[in-house]
C-alpha cells in the first residue's frame, strides 16, 4: 500500500499543536492596561479646564473681529516670534 502526500499529515498536526496552544493562552488571565499621567501634565490639564471659558470668550471675540474685518496683525510682534527660528535654521 502506498501513501500519498505525506505533508498534509504533518501540517495538521502543526495546525492541531498551534490550536491546542491558542485555547491553552485563553485561559490564562489577561493584563489589563495601564496609563499613568505625569503631575506636570495633570497641572497642565487643570490650567487649560480653568482657563477654558476666558479661553472661548477670547475665541468668540476674534471670530467676530475676523468676520468683521476689524482683526490687526501686529506683524512686528509676529517678526519677533519667527526672527529666532529663521536664525537657528540659518546656520544649517
Amino acid at each position: 500500500m502506498k501513501v500519498n502526500e505525506t505533508q498534509r499529515i504533518q501540517l495538521m498536526n502543526i495546525y492541531q499543536k498551534h490550536h491546542e496552544q491558542r485555547v491553552g493562552d485563553a485561559g490564562r488571565k489577561r493584563q489589563k492596561d495601564e496609563v499613568q499621567i505625569s503631575a506636570e501634565a495633570q497641572e497642565m490639564l487643570s490650567f487649560s479646564r480653568a482657563n477654558g471659558e476666558n479661553r472661548a470668550q477670547l475665541i468668540e471675540n476674534l471670530k467676530q473681529k475676523v468676520e468683521s474685518g476689524t482683526y490687526h496683525v501686529d506683524a512686528g510682534k509676529i517678526a519677533e516670534k519667527i526672527w529666532p527660528y529663521i536664525q537657528s535654521n540659518s546656520k544649517l
